[in-house]
């Protein structure tokens, strides 16, 4: 039986890919795990490789052509083996679909669906029940087109499935406990995803024709200019990252409820040991480390140390997350993405820095892993490489909170040991923003003050 080569699903938000390029020719041999395709994602490329040996034989799929996950672009078998445009999951022939003469209620899986004016039976294939089961599809949902259009089939499913119109989760949520049809929804939300507000938009009753509505002030609501294109230098198409990152972070501002907590840190041991591991180990480890190194070991013992931090809102409840999987804000040019350090409290340094720099090469050569960007529990977020004292990130949902760190200035303070006369100190701003629904105010200070006190005595990271 042949081998399909079809676009994997990467992570929750990827709909579609682009073909990149073709490493291998339409009835050229390929042998098991050869990189045979690359595809492009909104934040990343990745390479397909073959599952089986075989003559690869390719669908109509060019270069530069954008194509849904799950689509099957080739197989790999015999010579004289045809290409037949499927979903993967099902027979290119579709045998376990043909029509028959008439639906059969043991091996189609006959269901009684109740409907207004009645009760109807829906007949699906096993295959068709099992995945709608998987997905929460009621298969009275669908249009069947096996068995002469009464019976649904698998590729109805997959179909139904393909064509679910975008939703943000926030909106997703407020739908299934609103009974509001997603599918009856008009998206307003980059690239037409569905967003809290069309959802409380299509859950509001209509006024009634004969009550008009009463008039707003002028000032209600911001009336859009239209510039004249001379004013307009270059638009900015919002897709992509951009997109994603536009939706994210604005359902974040929308739905969390944000303090920032900022405290000034005095970094001169820090720098010194920094400067010292430098000089030790830099030849040692085949790089040197750095400040984000640093600064991510310490916050990941502080997240040990404090779980409620490393935490998440559930509809019902606070999760605190058994794992801390550290994000890493990094500059790229596809835009800002944020690698995860998997349980980084139990790395070492060197472990933990040679994990990172694999991460962000990865990254800004656009050739990260789907496991790379997902799975965070707390972020850090850097801008002192660009003289930035202090700001206040945005929190990255699901996560409680984030640490905005700005640049290590000198500066002339007075200290304990000298009251009556200034000296001069390597001093770093940090920047806690976290959401209150989670934590409160108190405990997310004591988080922020143990992460200062272990700065301040660097030693502390071996107590």
């Amino acid at each position: 039986m042949p081998v399909e080569v079809y676009i994997p699903k990467y992570g929750q938000t990827v709909e579609e890919v682009k073909i990149v390029q073709w490493y291998a020719e339409d009835g050229a041999a390929v042998k098991k795990g050869q990189e045979i395709l690359e595809i492009e994602t909104d934040k990343t490329t990745f390479f397909v490789e073959s599952e089986g040996a075989g003559v690869l034989h390719r669908g109509p799929y060019a270069a530069g052509d954008t194509v849904p996950v799950l689509e099957v672009v080739a197989i790999i078998g015999k010579p004289n083996d045809k290409f037949i445009a499927h979903k993967v999951g099902e027979e290119a022939a579709d045998v376990s679909e043909q029509p028959e003469p008439s639906p059969d209620p043991a091996a189609a899986q006959a269901v009684e669906h109740v409907t207004p004016t009645g009760t109807t039976t829906v007949f699906a294939s096993p295959r068709a029940r099992k995945l709608a089961s998987e997905k929460g599809v009621d298969v009275a949902q669908i249009s069947p087109t096996g068995s002469g259009g009464i019976r649904v089939a698998e590729r109805d499913v997959i179909a139904y499935l393909a064509s679910a119109p975008k939703v943000t989760p926030l909106a997703e949520k407020l739908a299934a406990q609103t009974g509001v049809d997603l599918r009856q929804v008009t998206g307003t939300g980059p690239g037409g995803k569905i967003t809290r507000e069309d959802v409380v938009a299509a859950a509001t009753p209509a006024a009634p024709a004969s009550v008009p509505a009463p008039a707003k002030p002028a000032t209600a609501a911001p009336v859009a200019v239209a510039l004249p294109a001379a004013e307009i230098a270059e638009r900015v198409p919002l897709k992509g990252v951009r997109a994603i990152i536009a939706d994210r972070m604005g359902n974040s501002v929308h739905t969390t409820a944000r303090v920032t907590l900022v405290t000034e840190v005095d970094a001169t041991e820090f720098v010194a040991m920094r400067e010292r591991l430098k000089a030790k180990v830099s030849e040692q480890w085949g790089f040197a480390p750095g400040y984000n190194d640093l600064l991510a070991l310490v916050v990941a013992k502080a997240l040990r140390q404090f779980p409620y931090v490393n935490a998440r809102l559930a509809p019902d409840a606070i999760e605190l997350v058994a794992h801390v999987n550290l994000g890493m804000a990094v500059d790229t040019d596809k835009g800002l993405l944020v690698p995860v350090i998997r349980d980084a409290d139990t790395k070492s340094l060197r472990e933990f820095g040679e994990e990172f720099r694999q991460l962000v090469d990865r990254a800004r050569k656009g050739r990260s892993l789907p496991d790379d960007l997902a799975g965070g529990t707390f972020t850090i977020t850097n801008l002192g490489m660009h003289d930035i004292d202090a700001f206040t990130p945005v929190i990255n949902l699901p996560e409680a909170a984030i640490l905005g760190v700005g640049r290590i200035n000198p500066k002339w303070v007075f200290r304990p040991e000298s009251p009556s006369a200034p000296v001069l100190r390597q001093m770093l701003t940090l920047s806690l923003v976290f959401d209150h629904r989670i934590v409160d105010g108190a405990p997310a200070a004591r988080f922020l003050q143990w992460i200062k006190g272990v700065i301040e005595e660097p030693y502390l990271l071996v107590a």
